[in-house]
């Protein structure tokens, strides 16, 4: 499904700025300073998603475990805030991978659970986010995946299936037994996309959000060191609001939630501490609106090698000394 243009496109053209300060009659805004100031500047109830990584360092190095709980304890008064801004319709995507400390995991999501149910959220999803590529360990397996947290307010949240279905395995799969013998069963849409947990149970079949993350060749790549890919929050951002819902991001970063929020018709507010991050944002808003944003679409499939190409074929080396096995 490719986003739309926003209805606003003409709004954010070079001539008219992003708003500075978060105001109900904007449509983008960039806070530049520390997102409790930001953050305390909403009103309450107003933002429909809340979908961020929050830095996995506050000024502290995770040395032991007291310093790791400092390291929580920090964002606890930035969580409040985000509860309060939170629409009784909304959701909160909280994405985190692993912090390792000399080879020891630290599971961050399981270590901010807490926050958020302390403070009443209901989680919906533990949703696995799976890539290809990263660094190679050498004394535990490689790290290929991180999580998002989906919690939501209250019971009565906004969840649209059908913008985010995928491609049925068996589209033509039909009942089999029961009053809707001979019906087809699924839906023409697709179907749910499911997370890691309902296909090792249930599915038999890869429906992991694979979505590559952002490395050097990605067409979104920054100078950030660890980039949203605008495919991971579309998904979230078309199940979780409707068109014109406010997505806040207060660790935005180069700016890549905001950008998956206007996309797609709904209004955006990031807040961000580093200037260098501030105007690299703007600009890629100002591609967006001029149509050269270098962006990885909604859905595109992940590249495969075919065997041919140098790289993915066995190193003649290896197959003289070692008769085709790895070294």
């Amino acid at each position: 499904m490719q986003p739309s243009l926003p209805n606003f496109a003409e709004e954010l053209t070079p001539q008219t700025p992003i708003d500075a300060h978060f105001h109900p009659d904007a449509n983008a805004v960039l806070f530049h300073g520390d997102c409790l100031d930001g953050l305390r500047t909403i009103p309450n109830d107003s933002i429909k998603l809340i979908i961020t990584s929050p830095p996995y360092n506050i000024g502290k190095v995770y040395e032991d475990a007291t310093q790791l709980d400092a390291y929580l304890e920090a964002l606890s008064p930035i969580i409040d805030e985000m509860v309060r801004v939170l629409s009784p319709l909304g959701s909160i995507c909280w994405q985190v991978g692993n912090y390792v400390e000399k080879g020891e995991i630290f599971p961050l999501d399981i270590l901010y659970y807490p926050f958020f149910k302390q403070r009443g959220l209901k989680l919906r999803n533990r949703i696995v986010w799976h890539f290809d590529h990263g660094l190679h360990a050498s004394k535990r397996f490689s790290g290929r995946y991180e999580t998002l947290l989906w919690f939501t307010k209250t019971d009565a949240y906004t969840f649209n299936l059908d913008p985010v279905r995928v491609p049925s395995k068996y589209p033509g799969k039909r009942h089999f037994k029961g009053d809707k013998y001979g019906q087809l069963s699924g839906n023409p849409l697709g179907k749910n996309p499911s997370d890691i947990w309902k296909i090792v149970v249930k599915d038999w079949e890869t429906a992991l959000w694979d979505i590559p993350n952002v490395k050097a060749n990605h067409p979104e790549k920054t100078i950030h060191p660890c980039q949203f890919p605008i495919e991971l929050v579309e998904r979230c951002i078309l199940a979780l609001t409707d068109e014109s819902d406010w997505v806040l991001d207060p660790f935005s970063g180069v700016g890549s939630a905001l950008l998956a929020a206007i996309m797609n018709n709904r209004r955006a507010v990031g807040c961000e501490k580093e200037a260098e991050y501030i105007e690299i944002a703007r600009t890629r808003i100002r591609d967006l609106d001029a149509g050269t944003l270098g962006y990885r679409p909604l859905g595109k499939p992940v590249y495969q090698p075919t065997g041919r190409e140098k790289v993915a074929q066995m190193p003649e080396e290896w197959v003289q000394n070692n008769k085709g096995d790895k070294v």
